[in-house]
C-alpha cells in the first residue's frame, strides 16, 4: 500500500514554558492510501488537534508531516491553503454551512474559490448532491432542512472535486440515530470507491465502522488496531 500521511514524532505545544501544554507528544503514524481510519479519543486526548495537523489547518512544534511525499509541516499559510483544496474534503460536525445559500449554491461555494468555470461548477455539484440521494433538495437552504440532510450537503461539498482525502469530524456529533447510520453508509461507500477516510471521533460505535482504529490519549497514540469487526455494506 503506497504511503499517503507519514507523521514523524511530531509535538504540538502551547504556551511554551511553566504552564504549557502538550497537545501532541512525539507522535509518528503513517496512513496508506485507500484506508478508513477512525482516530478516537476523549476531550482532551489529542485528537482534535491531529486532526488540525493531518488537515494542514495547523502546523507541529517539532517533527515532520509528509503528505503524498512533500513536507507540510512547515508551509506557509498560502501554500497550506493550496494543499487543502486539492488534497482534503472536509466534514463538520457543525455543518459550516451558509444560511442564506441552497444546497446547490454551498456545495458550489469552494469550487468558485479553486477557480472552477461555470459549467463545470454546476456539473460537479449537482453531481455530489445526486450522489448523497438530494436530488430534490437542491433549491432549498439549510434551515428548511434535517440536520441528516444538512450534513449530506456537507458531504457532497466536500466530495465534489473529488479529493483523495475525506477528513471527518465528528460527522454524526449532531444527529439522531438513524441520521447518523445513513450518514455512515454514505461515509463507508465512498471509502468504497476509492477515497481514503479518516474520521475523528469520540464515539466507540462510530470508531468500530471503520477498518483501522487508532486510540489516542494525554497526546500520544496508545493503540493502533486492523478492526476485526469490519464489514463492508
Amino acid at each position: 500500500m503506497k504511503k499517503l500521511v507519514v507523521i514523524k514524532d511530531v509535538s504540538k505545544i502551547y504556551n511554551p514554558g511553566e504552564n504549557e501544554v502538550r497537545a501532541l507528544n512525539h507522535v509518528s503514524l503513517t496512513i496508506g492510501e485507500r484506508e478508513f481510519v477512525a482516530i478516537i479519543g476523549q476531550s482532551g486526548s489529542g485528537k482534535s488537534t491531529l486532526m488540525n495537523m493531518l488537515g494542514c489547518l495547523d502546523t507541529p512544534t517539532s517533527g515532520k508531516y509528509y503528505l503524498h511525499g512533500h513536507d507540510v509541516s512547515h508551509m506557509t499559510d498560502d501554500e497550506q491553503s493550496d494543499i487543502r483544496n486539492k488534497e482534503i474534503g472536509f466534514i463538520f460536525q457543525g455543518f459550516n454551512l451558509i444560511q442564506s445559500l441552497t444546497a446547490l449554491e454551498n456545495v458550489e461555494l469552494p469550487l468558485i474559490y479553486r477557480g472552477v468555470g461555470k459549467k463545470e461548477r454546476d456539473r460537479l455539484a449537482n453531481a455530489a448532491l445526486n450522489s448523497v440521494g438530494l436530488e430534490k433538495r437542491k433549491t432549498h437552504k439549510p434551515n428548511e432542512m434535517s440536520g441528516g440532510q444538512q450534513q449530506r450537503v456537507a458531504i457532497a461539498r466536500a466530495i465534489a472535486q473529488a479529493p483523495p482525502i475525506l477528513l471527518a469530524d465528528e460527522p454524526t456529533g449532531n444527529l439522531d440515530s438513524a441520521s447518523s447510520r445513513e450518514i455512515m453508509k454514505i461515509i463507508k461507500r465512498l471509502y468504497s470507491e476509492g477515497r481514503t477516510v479518516i474520521i475523528i471521533t469520540h464515539d466507540p460505535g462510530i470508531a468500530k465502522q471503520a477498518k483501522r482504529i487508532i486510540t489516542i490519549s494525554d497526546g500520544m497514540i496508545q493503540s493502533d488496531i486492523i478492526n476485526p469487526d469490519y464489514k463492508e455494506d
